[in-house]
């Protein structure tokens, strides 16, 4: 949990955001469903419409912690505007 709490409580600039969230993409969003499935499992299979709100409802959750990494990603970089 501290890493997480480091990478939202730190001002990082937009090209380590960019990297810090591709690295949660590819290597951390599959951790997560595994482990979100595995999660599920553990019961026993309930049915369609629960199992689908399940999965939503931790969807959901493993965004928020990453929130401020992600927010502005898909924008030009506003240093590399200001310079010019």
């Amino acid at each position: 949990m501290l890493p997480i709490l480091l990478l939202t409580d730190m001002a990082l600039t937009h090209k380590s955001r960019r990297r810090w969230s591709l690295v949660i993409l590819l290597i951390g969003l599959p951790i997560y469903v595994v482990a979100a499935v595995s999660l599920v499992n553990l019961f026993d299979r309930p049915g369609f419409v629960i199992e689908l709100l399940i999965y939503i409802v931790l969807g959901i959750l493993w965004a928020i912690p990453f929130r401020h990494v992600f927010k502005g990603i898909g924008r030009a970089d506003p240093e590399k505007e200001r310079a010019e």
